[in-house]
């Protein structure tokens, strides 16, 4: 059973920041001069997901739909869900069909061209008058560039979510040319989602954005993976973890920029008492293999003594829950991030965080609340880390602060915020499209006064 199906990283200008952690009060967003069109209005929307993020796409989808709009998604068979095809008011349109990685070059030329030639022909007789666009596909030059020229000669009106603003640095692969297509891709979006004030503000100062084509709305919490009544101890007994073992979680994509050699030194330096278990789950990166193969050297003589549980591999959802219940924490070692869609899967599940200070992880971090801090890219200040949550009431009264932690965070990171604010971009897109005499419904009140802590 998936969590909140209807309601589960404000304008950046008008953010506060809330500096004590108070369960029972949690912050919430919106902004007062935003105001979602009437549901009665059925603004028509094509979503092009990419093919990826099936969390972020499923919580969005859901919520835009409960709030009036009337969706046309392009995705592909890792976005689909048995809800786009028995909810009225989606259409899913599988353009990209099987992602596959076991299959010949040619193959996925072949695949990714003929989706391409699908997309065209669709934006060419496509109703919707707003692109949203979650994610760019495969050819990044190509999406940022010549599609979006074509989307905009549509006469389409092109949003754009943000969730890296330049993921090309962050992988220390950055060019001249990423660039350049980046600056133009964010000139010809209409307007602009990002989840954080700091990546407003790189917009504005490296690509030339201004802030009013900006908003900043939350990173809804992730409400696509089924959280069932399985219990920790069965959960352990499936790994064959045992119910004393202090437990540390590393999931998602294994990559450089996540750092993981840094939370495997640290472990090795707490790991002569036999007291911790580090699970290791998430896929190698194709393009990594000698990073993943130094990996595996360094966690070898682990493996083979059991302190390391490893499962190398994508995680389906229905298995996810497993890893988070059975865990006592959620380790993100990360060396650079904008935001972390597996710290929102973590809070999803009352998990508490050890992150590094990159990126905006440390906003999202209530020390000794919702988890602790340490230095990037060191791994002794991590054992630090790990040491002191361990010892902190945090950890001990854990089967209680769980649901405060989960309770928190979908307040904070509410759908029905991210719902109105996108309702209300739209709104404002396609107001000479609507039927007039009709009024604007009424944002909730208690919506609107407080602010989301950045």
């Amino acid at each position: 059973m998936r969590q909140n199906l209807q309601n589960p990283e404000a304008d950046g200008a008008n953010t506060t920041v809330v500096k004590e952690f108070e369960i029972g009060q949690p912050a919430t967003a919106g902004s007062p001069e935003l105001k979602p069109a009437s549901a009665t209005h059925e603004i028509a929307v094509t979503l092009l997901t990419g093919g990826i993020d099936r969390p972020y796409t499923f919580g969005l989808a859901m919520e835009l739909i409960s709030k009036g709009a009337t969706l046309e998604m392009i995705g592909s068979d890792g976005v689909d869900f048995p809800e786009f095809h028995s909810t009225p008011g989606i259409t899913f349109l599988n353009l990209q069909g099987s992602q596959r990685a076991d299959v010949s070059l040619i193959s996925k030329v072949l695949r990714l061209l003929l989706y391409y030639v699908k997309v065209i022909r669709y934006a060419a007789a496509a109703k919707p008058k707003i692109f949203h666009i979650l994610w760019n596909n495969k050819f990044q030059l190509f999406d940022r560039t010549l599609l979006t020229i074509f989307y905009r000669l549509l006469g389409k009106k092109i949003v754009l979510t943000v969730h890296n603003v330049n993921a090309a640095r962050r992988d220390s692969k950055d060019t001249f040319l990423n660039r350049l297509t980046l600056r133009i891709q964010y000139r010809l979006a209409h307007h602009i989602f990002v989840h954080t004030q700091r990546m407003k503000l790189e917009l504005s100062e490296e690509f030339g954005v201004t802030e009013a084509r900006v908003t900043v709305i939350p990173f809804g919490i992730n409400n696509a993976v089924p959280n069932t009544s399985l219990s920790r101890s069965e959960t352990r007994r499936r790994l064959g973890i045992r119910a004393d073992k202090k437990t540390m979680l590393f999931f998602g994509r294994i990559t450089p920029y996540k750092g993981l050699e840094y939370l495997i030194d640290a472990f090795k330096q707490i790991a002569g008492c036999d007291d911790y278990q580090l699970i290791v789950c998430g896929r190698p990166e194709n393009d990594c293999q000698s990073y993943w193969n130094e990996i595996q050297e360094r966690i070898s003589e682990d493996l083979r003594l059991g302190r390391i549980f490893l499962r190398a591999e994508h995680i389906p959802d229905d298995e996810t829950e497993i890893y988070f219940k059975a865990a006592d924490v959620l380790v993100l070692p990360y060396r650079q991030i904008y935001q972390s869609g597996v710290l929102f899967l973590g809070y999803s599940f009352g998990l508490p965080i050890l992150a590094a200070d990159v990126g905006d992880l440390k906003e999202e971090i209530i020390e000794g609340k919702t988890g602790f801090v340490f230095k990037p890219e060191d791994s002794v200040d991590l054992a630090r880390a790990i040491e002191r949550y361990f010892s902190s009431d945090l950890f001990l009264d854990l089967s209680n602060r769980r649901q405060e932690i989960c309770d928190y965070a979908k307040e904070r990171h509410s759908w029905d915020v991210v719902g109105q604010m996108t309702m209300s971009v739209y709104a404002s897109l396609v107001r000479p499209f609507l039927p007039t005499g009709m009024p604007d419904r009424e944002v909730s009140k208690t919506s609107l006064d407080t602010k989301i802590p950045y």
